[in-house]
């Protein structure tokens, strides 16, 4: 799981493309897609962790928390509330594991390293 967090942002940000690029091809094709992609609890625990260690290396909270929700909703488009469905995830005692491993690779990436992870997700909110 090295780098989770930095993948699953740059996993976030690919697909979003991918997923504009088979669209506009089935739209000129007539073809129709439907994404099949299935994401890992590990993914969803990297974007967890991005909530509680992000707060405090930001500048720009309000910023921060867009860019969070819009990564959130990518991951789980079917939920009503993905970041509600994130927090009530963390709380599960058969995610537990998984979080702390996601936790434990962020603070082996250190604090520049999710510094500059949380200023992409801030950025991101754009």
């Amino acid at each position: 799981m090295k780098n989770v967090l930095l993948k699953a942002f740059t996993a976030a940000t690919f697909s979003v493309f991918a997923l504009n690029a088979s669209t506009a091809f089935a739209a000129d094709e007539k073809i129709e897609v439907t994404p099949t992609t299935q994401i890992s609890k590990q993914e969803l625990a990297a974007i967890y962790v991005l909530s509680e260690v992000c707060p405090k290396l930001v500048n720009d909270q309000a910023k921060f928390d867009q860019g969070y929700a819009k990564l959130a909703k990518e991951y789980m488009p079917n939920e009503k509330s993905p970041v509600a469905a994130l927090e009530k995830l963390s709380k599960q005692k058969s995610f537990a594991k998984i979080l702390d491993e996601a936790q434990n690779d962020a603070k082996k990436a250190g604090t520049a390293k999710n510094k500059e992870i949380c200023q992409e997700l801030t950025a991101y909110a754009n």
